[in-house]
C-alpha cells in the first residue's frame, strides 16, 4: 500500500503542477486573498471525483465516445480565447484602483469562471479519466483503494498550498504595473492553451 500511495501522490501531484488555466486563476485570487478556501475546495474535489471515477475505469467509457474529447477541446479553446481577451484588455486598460484598495469581484462572479475554466478543460479529463485511470489499472483491492487516496491528497495538497501560497506575492502586487504585467502573462497562458487545443484537433 505505500508503494501505490507514494505513486498515486507524485502521479497526481506531477500532473497538476504545470501552469494552466485553472492554477492561473487561483494563483490570481491568492494573491488577491479573495474567496480563497472556496476556490481551492472546489478545484480538490472536482479533481477528486474525476481520479475517482478515472481509478473505476471511466476510460472504457472515453473509448466509446471518441468524439467527446474534440467538443470539449473546442469548447475549452473558445472560452480560454475570451478569457485570454478579457485579461489582454484589463492589462490594457490598467484600471487596478480598485484591486489596490482591495476590492475583488463577488464569489458568485469568481465560482462562475472558474467552474468555466475547470469543466471545459479536456486536460482535466485527461489527466484525471485517462492517464490516472491508466496508472491505477497496476494495483488491485485495497491497493488501488490507497493509489486514488494518495491522487486526491495531492490535489488538495497542491490547489491549497497555490492558493495560500500565492498570498506571498502580495507585496510586490502592490503597484497596478505588475498587475498589468500578470494580467498579460495570464492572457499568453491562455492563448497558448487554447492554441494547443485547436491544434490537437483540428
Amino acid at each position: 500500500m505505500i508503494s501505490a500511495s507514494f505513486t498515486g501522490f507524485f502521479t497526481g501531484f506531477s500532473l497538476i503542477l504545470a501552469i494552466g488555466a485553472q492554477n492561473a486563476f487561483v494563483l490570481h485570487q491568492g494573491i488577491l486573498r479573495s474567496h480563497v478556501f472556496a476556490i481551492c475546495l472546489f478545484c480538490s474535489i472536482f479533481d477528486a471525483v474525476l481520479i475517482a471515477i478515472g481509478v473505476l475505469g471511466f476510460g472504457v467509457i472515453v473509448d466509446r465516445w471518441a468524439w467527446l474529447p474534440v467538443v470539449m477541446a473546442l469548447l475549452g479553446a473558445a472560452f480560454l480565447i475570451v478569457y485570454g481577451v478579457m485579461r489582454f484588455k484589463a492589462a490594457l486598460k490598467g484600471d487596478y484602483e480598485l484591486l489596490l484598495k482591495g476590492e475583488t469581484t463577488s464569489l458568485a462572479s469568481s465560482m462562475t469562471v472558474l467552474v468555466a475554466l475547470t469543466v471545459l478543460n479536456p486536460h482535466v479529463y485527461l489527466d484525471t479519466l485517462g492517464l490516472i485511470g491508466a496508472v491505477s489499472t497496476q494495483f488491485l483491492g485495497t491497493e488501488k483503494l490507497a493509489f486514488g487516496i494518495a491522487t486526491m491528497t495531492a490535489s488538495f495538497t497542491f490547489f491549497f498550498s497555490l492558493g495560500y501560497g500565492a498570498r506571498l506575492l502580495a507585496p510586490i502586487m502592490q503597484s497596478a504595473a505588475n498587475w498589468r504585467i500578470l494580467d498579460f502573462l495570464i492572457a499568453c497562458v491562455m492563448w497558448a492553451i487554447a492554441a494547443a487545443l485547436l491544434i490537437s484537433v483540428l
